[in-house]
């Protein structure tokens, strides 16, 4: 099928049509909000330009926008508004190419995979290697398939390195699904190379650093218009990368909103397919190339960690180069698991692309957003609790499709272990105990895991959680489950999360409590 990107309109008439939506909201604001609207852009603006210094064009619009705020010309504030909005859809916008499509979905995703899963190099030149058997990919893929042909749909992945979106974008291809347009932080797009094949690819640019007003309404109408447009589209609900490692549990909305606002509009203006459909997504992994620096900010002293890294492993090109050889050694796959779509409101989809209610009965989600003659009805109170419920079945399915790999298990049983022993400590003096302190011997960490390895097939069982930890003994599992972790912490990092050390187990503690925290939320800590 042709890339639903092909039909995204140029810059200038997405700039236009913004505008349009701009003006729509402008004319209810009354003179105090309007001019209120303005002040906080140039106040956010002027507070990142003591920071970064402003492009050309941007200090002339800021200023500009100062003067007319200071004035009493209502006209002039819209006007100054406008222009703001149009710069911002102009950098925002995406330059889709469907050839470049096509070879960076057969080639380069190809290469970074082979490189990221490959367990001996020489395999790489092999005819013979396969490797999706080492990316798996897995969950409702059929299901999202078939809604595909019934609507667009919005893909909502968890997210914890750089490295998710050329993985996501593979998985999508190898999946029999389309091309998604992305919000990429706009430091990525400081190589010239990459910038060219990420705009080329779909992503278009989300600068986090603009905390704007006008800046962050442009963003949610670009995301709108493209929904309309019928393009499908990818968010990273948690917002960034996950500092702590955690699955995400609680998530940005705004994005996520437009979903709701594009499908009544869709509805209001009668489209033939006017329906978009939510697939959360989990990736897991059992190493993570940025966590030093990730939990390193997550557990910044100052209480605020940055929104932004910018000079984490990811920005190193030797780094990731080091990531990428290293982890040749790797035997254990990564997931990517498709959950059960959703409609806009929380609600479950089947085949046929109607929403299920808590019954499984199937129900008619129109009749919640229009009246008795099927007109809309607009209400963003009732939109907004119809995107935190949204919010929550993507978190759920998120703790559900999490899977779980030897590195998370191992880290959580040594740290819970530790934590016990030094009771009167929070976490922050926690991960500063001394070396002597961070040691547990083999005997008694194996008991625990084999306890939590139970529990863990019960969560299994439960479908409450996945797991990728299969041996071929049950006897020597847990050995079998410590083995692999060690190997796995020692194939990148510097500082070992674990390792042996004279009989003994030796941990570093901010490693441990990044990997620790993929499992917190299962109760796994009851098992012993």
């Amino acid at each position: 099928m042709d890339a639903p990107l092909t039909r995204t309109p140029d810059a200038d008439a997405m700039a236009h049509s913004i505008v349009d939506r701009l003006n729509a909201r402008i004319e209810k604001l009354p003179d105090a909000e309007l001019l209120r609207l303005l002040e906080d852009t140039v106040y956010q603006e002027r507070l990142r330009f003591e920071e970064d210094p402003p492009k050309e064009g941007e200090q002339r619009d800021i200023d500009e926008a100062a003067r007319v705020a200071l004035g009493a010309e209502r006209a002039l504030w819209e006007s100054s508004c406008r222009r703001l909005v149009k710069g911002y859809t102009h950098e925002i916008h995406n330059r889709f190419s469907k050839r470049a499509y096509g070879l960076g979905t057969k080639v380069l995703p190809g290469v970074l995979t082979r490189l990221v899963t490959a367990t001996d190099p020489t395999r790489l030149l092999s005819r013979d290697y396969d490797p999706d058997s080492r990316l798996i990919i897995q969950g409702e893929v059929e299901l999202a398939q078939e809604l595909i042909e019934r609507g667009t749909f919005i893909l909502a992945p968890t997210h914890l390195s750089n490295l998710d979106s050329p993985l996501l974008g593979y998985a999508l291809y190898r999946a029999g699904l389309p091309p998604v347009a992305y919000g990429a932080g706009l430091n990525l797009f400081s190589n010239p190379v990459m910038a060219f094949w990420m705009s080329r690819l779909g992503a278009y640019t989300v600068d986090r650093r603009k905390q704007g007003r006008i800046y962050k309404e442009t963003l949610k109408d670009y995301s709108t218009e493209l929904l309309r447009h019928g393009v499908h589209q990818l968010f990273f609900p948690g917002g960034t990368r996950s500092r702590s490692g955690m699955v995400e549990k609680k998530l940005k909305k705004g994005l996520l909103g437009t979903g709701i606002q594009a499908w009544q509009e869709n509805l209001a203006a009668g489209v033939e397919k006017p329906d978009i459909f939510v697939v959360p997504a989990t990736l897991s992994t059992s190493i993570v190339l940025e966590a030093e620096t990730l939990v390193s900010d997550a557990l910044a002293r100052e209480g605020k960690s940055r929104y932004i890294i910018t000079d984490d492993e990811f920005s190193r090109p030797k780094d990731v180069a080091s990531y990428l050889s290293r982890v040749l050694n790797l035997d254990e796959s990564i997931h990517i698991t498709f959950s059960a779509p959703l409609d806009l409101m929380g609600n479950k989809v089947d085949r046929q692309g109607r929403s299920l209610g808590p019954d499984g009965e199937p129900i008619d989600r129109a009749r919640y957003v229009t009246d008795a003659a099927g007109k809309v009805q607009w209400d963003p109170q009732r939109d907004r609790v119809y995107t935190d419920r949204l919010a929550d079945g993507i978190v759920d399915a998120y703790h559900r499709d999490n899977v779980a790999h030897t590195t998370h298990l191992t880290a959580f049983v040594a740290w819970e272990l530790l934590a016990r022993k030094h009771k009167h400590l929070d976490i922050f003096h926690l991960v500063r105990i001394d070396p002597s302190q961070r040691r547990l011997s083999q005997q008694e960490f194996l008991a625990a895991l084999d306890r939590a390895l139970e529990r863990l097939d019960e969560l299994t069982t439960a479908g409450r959680i996945r797991q990728s930890l299969s041996f071929s003994t049950d006897q020597a599992r847990a050995r079998a489950v410590l083995e692999g972790a060690i190997r796995r912490f020692s194939s990148f990092h510097a500082r070992d999360a674990i390792r042996l050390e004279a009989g003994d187990l030796a941990v570093d503690m901010e490693l441990l409590y990044f990997y620790r925290n993929r499992l917190v939320g299962y109760g796994l800590e009851e098992s012993f």
